[in-house]
């Protein structure tokens, strides 16, 4: 699934891969994945 939408996200997936500008910048298990970590995935790079 590709999508843009947290609640989307953290509801339906077992892992999720946060991508930014074609690279890999973050990789959260359903266990690990909080919309807090991922943001600060997204927002370090």
């Amino acid at each position: 699934m590709i999508s843009s939408e947290m609640p989307e996200l953290l509801g339906m997936c077992d892992r999720i891969y946060v991508m930014n500008e074609g690279k890999m910048v973050g990789e959260f298990t359903r266990e690990e994945a909080t919309q807090e970590g991922i943001m600060s995935a997204i927002l370090k790079n």
